[in-house]
């Protein structure tokens, strides 16, 4: 017995009806699932979560270790309020400085 069987909690049989439907119940309803035709004629439900093509990068390298990278440290940060001008400062001085070393 694979580990994956060792999984399996519960076992229905469902007859498909004339329209080729079958019910699996609410706990499925609106979910996205896979459905993988097998050589040997079995058939394999997996519920998947979609992806719009415009966020895949998110789960690429180098983006998705930042963005852990980034979500870790807001876990173990304390926020605090932000001066918006004192911080608008800081980014006119380094832009200033910036553009004097390139000169």
């Amino acid at each position: 017995m694979s580990e994956a069987d060792s999984e399996t909690v519960h076992v229905e049989i469902k007859v498909v009806g004339k329209s080729g439907q079958i019910s699996l119940g609410k706990r499925y309803a609106g979910k996205t699932l896979r459905l993988e035709r097998r050589a040997d004629g079995t058939v394999l439900l997996t519920a998947v979560a979609m992806v719009p093509e415009t966020q895949v990068w998110t789960l690429e390298e180098p983006h998705r270790s930042l963005i852990a990278r980034g979500l870790a440290w807001a876990a173990g940060s304390t926020p605090h309020e932000t001066e918006v001008d004192d911080l608008l400062a800081a980014a006119s001085q380094k832009t200033a400085s910036a553009g004097a070393r390139r000169r």
